[in-house]
């Protein structure tokens, strides 16, 4: 076939990325997100918190994520990252692997046809045992209706002044858009989603 350009990409070259902590724009190679958050966040001591959660102690660090949510139409109507986000939470299910206590996770597509072949794929199971329960469809977690935190959790953040995160596989990570309580948003796929709501 003719085409008006040709481009060549040294796949070598491609790496895993996410964006954030407040701007769309602002890609980083994934082993980069580590430092961006120090970097980005002075206040954020490598510090954490205890406090009570549904009758258990837990210890959440400073930087934690506490928002994982699979969501916005862009994303969510690519097959093959939803497939592999479900592939997954199967592997990690399979393991005993659950997300932390403190992560509010959701799954929200931009239509019933991904619930349809993830449920046909036999994966659901798996992502529900994560806690991503399906929380609706279309615009959720990026346009801010993640809703509140869990009690335990924003009180915590509130009192230790601590920087926390989400992560979320939207378009839109500007700071406080996603929660007020919470600073550093970073833009990822689904399948990252997933795995920042299990580290």
């Amino acid at each position: 076939p003719l085409f008006s350009e040709s481009i060549e990409l040294d796949l070598d070259t491609v790496a895993p990325s996410m964006a954030g902590p407040r701007r769309p724009q602002d890609r980083l190679n994934l082993p980069d997100v580590k430092a961006n958050f120090y970097s980005s966040f002075k206040e954020a001591s490598k510090k954490s918190t205890s406090f009570e959660m549904e009758g258990e102690k837990v210890e959440m660090p400073s930087g934690a994520v506490v928002i994982a949510a699979i969501t916005s139409c862009t994303n969510t109507s690519n097959p093959s990252v939803m497939l592999g986000a479900g592939l997954l939470a199967k592997k990690a299910a399979d393991k005993g692997l659950r997300s932390k206590p403190w992560v509010k996770t959701s799954l929200a597509p931009g239509s019933k046809v991904v619930l349809d072949y993830l449920t046909q794929a036999g994966l659901m199971p798996a992502l529900e045992t994560l806690k991503f329960h399906l929380v609706g469809y279309g615009c959720t977690t990026c346009i801010g209706n993640s809703g509140p935190l869990p009690e335990a959790v924003a009180t915590a953040v509130q009192k230790d002044s601590l920087v926390v995160a989400a992560v979320l596989s939207g378009n839109r990570n500007f700071e406080g858009r996603i929660n007020p309580l919470v600073k550093a948003n970073y833009l990822a796929s689904p399948p990252l989603v997933v795995a920042y709501a299990l580290a």
